[in-house]
């Protein structure tokens, strides 16, 4: 009796397993399906996408669309490419090294009114981006940063949310070894640079993920200050496949894949990163 009932158990356990397998599997082809059809029309032909012939999986692939891609002269895809690359990369280091002082001197530099400064910070996130898109517009604009690296990563060098993040983290990091530090001689900016962040490189890299998502897909701004060609970001260039005459769609859905190829890469290899990222914040979904 009791051997059956364990043969039963385990019948349930391996269809109970079978299912969950089941549903992931299927879940994963749904999530990939759109990936899949932006690959597909990248190698296609205009006439193959829009075509009243259109197969899911066409006999042909115009690898040549690479090529007629990167060779438009209307379009800087490269250029494009670089620029986001620098100010994803610049504008990434930049926020991670002005944010956490702040977050660090908040949490950390015992000062009177450092109540009302972080009370100020938290102000800032309550203002929508839309008040001050104008001030800092006039602002770089007087400061001829107009179609430049500099006007585009700038502005963005500090970030209220960002600073709340680092200052949330400090609080909870273990003071016996900033005290350590101390009894070592170091200061405030030694104890910083030498104990707080190497042994806060989990959450650097969390918010540095993030942070450079952020400015690879903002468009807004770029699409403002990159007024000529050789400060377009990516996501501009994109944009410019789109016009009220033309839809050049097969480019259209090429630079829309290479565009994400770094994106992906960047969340394979930094993904648990972001878990990590979220659990010392104390941030619940």
């Amino acid at each position: 009796m009791a051997t059956s009932t364990t043969a039963a158990r385990r019948r349930r356990g391996r269809a109970g397993s079978a299912g969950v397998y089941t549903v992931a599997a299927i879940a994963a082809l749904l999530f990939l399906l759109p990936f899949y059809l932006l690959v597909r029309n990248s190698l296609s032909t205009d006439a193959d996408i829009t075509g009243a012939n259109w197969q899911f999986f066409p006999t042909t692939l115009h690898w040549e669309n690479i090529s007629e891609l990167f060779d438009d002269p209307a379009v800087p895809m490269a250029r494009s490419m670089w620029n986001s690359l620098v100010v994803g990369v610049l504008g990434t280091a930049g926020q991670l090294l002005v944010c956490s002082l702040g977050g660090y001197a908040l949490a950390r530099i015992p000062y009177r009114h450092a109540n009302k400064i972080f009370y100020a910070v938290l102000v800032t996130l309550m203002i929508p981006s839309a008040v001050t898109f104008v001030p800092s517009f006039v602002l770089v604009s007087s400061l001829g940063w107009v179609s430049t690296l500099q006007g585009l990563i700038v502005p963005g060098l500090f970030s209220g949310f960002t600073a709340f993040l680092f200052r949330q983290y400090f609080l909870g990091f273990p003071k016996e070894l900033e005290e350590a530090a101390r009894i070592d001689g170091l200061g405030s900016w030694g104890t910083y640079w030498r104990i707080v962040v190497p042994n806060s490189t989990g959450f650097f890299a969390a918010i540095a993920v993030i942070t450079f998502i952020t400015n690879w897909n903002a468009f807004l701004w770029p699409l403002v200050i990159g007024q000529d060609q050789s400060s377009w970001t990516v996501q501009v260039a994109l944009s410019t496949f789109t016009t009220a005459q033309t839809v050049n769609i097969h480019e259209l859905f090429l630079a829309a894949t290479v565009s994400i190829l770094p994106l992906v890469f960047v969340f394979l290899f930094l993904q648990r990163y972001l878990v990590q990222g979220v659990a010392h914040t104390g941030i619940k979904g």
